[in-house]
């Protein structure tokens, strides 16, 4: 259920296009003089060096503190809900295979964190998936997967995909592709970010649920657009300010950018999950949890 747009995030964050000049193998008298670096590309190298210094430093500050989220029990706790937002089921395990279109504008909805032909995310998923396993039965649908990004278009799909989809869940190789890329797009980032912003564990997953939502773009509706926009009314408490403030006024501007798609767009896993635990003070999301989404209710013990 992301947004419909090309994903300008991934595991790392964006920097300068690196535009480094390599010096040619037969580095020797007898070469040809290199002409001098311009600055133009001194600026690019040095803005690679010093985000990749900064990111050195992040992965420091990181490693002193608690897994939160990425503790092995927490991410499992994370994805049970999800699911039960995404695929209305805690059972995450058994949506692999799961694929429907609906009727959201983003073409069709599939796997285990709604991976979606209009949104990019699932083009990219079977362009990873295939480059390991070329004869896999999803890449003949590849052009059609090209085609189709960005639009709600089954062109190509139709009838086929959806049953090449569900035959290929079955296969272990591409269940274990569909989770890392939802690791490498959305969980990773999610709670790096958070860690660096000073959230606890429930600060990790409003983060994480919110990237799988409304995907990982800039603009004011995407994550990071929603980001920036919550640190313009509250601090982070990596900036001096309040957790609770702080993911108070995210969970606000997230619920508006979810009713801007439409006044019938259900809001409740914000409203009846995250913003309960967070009204509860469950700033570590421990169990027992409750929550409802679209009507449902869920427990984990």
């Amino acid at each position: 259920m992301k947004r419909v747009g090309l994903l300008l995030f991934a595991a790392v964050p964006v920097v300068a296009a690196a535009g480094v000049y390599v010096l040619s193998p037969a580095d020797s008298p007898e070469a040809p003089a290199k002409p001098p670096a311009s600055s133009a590309q001194l600026s690019r190298e040095e803005a690679k060096d010093r985000a990749e210094q900064e990111r050195a430093e992040d992965d420091k500050v990181i490693a002193g503190l608690p897994p939160g989220l990425a503790d092995p029990a927490k991410k499992e706790l994370a994805q049970r809900i999800v699911s039960s937002a995404e695929t209305s089921t805690l059972d995450w395990r058994s949506t692999y295979g799961y694929i429907e279109d609906l009727g959201d504008g983003q073409g069709y909805t599939a796997g285990i964190v709604g991976f979606c032909t209009g949104t990019h995310d699932l083009l990219a998923l079977v362009e990873r998936y295939t480059e390991e396993h070329p004869g896999n039965g999803l890449a003949r649908y590849l052009p059609a997967l090209r085609a189709v990004d960005g639009t709600d278009s089954h062109e190509g799909l139709d009838p086929g995909f959806p049953a090449a989809w569900r035959a290929e869940a079955e296969v272990p190789a591409f269940r274990e592709a569909q989770e890392e890329e939802r690791d490498r797009v959305y969980f990773e980032p999610a709670v790096r970010l958070a860690k660096l912003d000073g959230l606890g564990t429930l600060g990790q997953f409003v983060y994480y649920d919110a990237l799988v939502f409304h995907g990982p773009d800039t603009d004011p509706d995407g994550f990071y657009g929603l980001r920036e926009r919550a640190m313009k009314r509250a601090g982070t408490p990596a900036r001096g300010g309040d957790e609770k403030a702080y993911l108070d006024a995210f969970l606000d501007v997230r619920r508006a950018a979810m009713k801007a798609r439409g006044p019938n767009t259900d809001t409740t896993r914000v409203d009846t999950a995250q913003r309960r635990w967070l009204d509860q003070g469950n700033l570590e999301l421990r169990t027992p949890l409750e929550w409802a989404v679209y009507g449902e209710a869920y427990r984990v013990p």
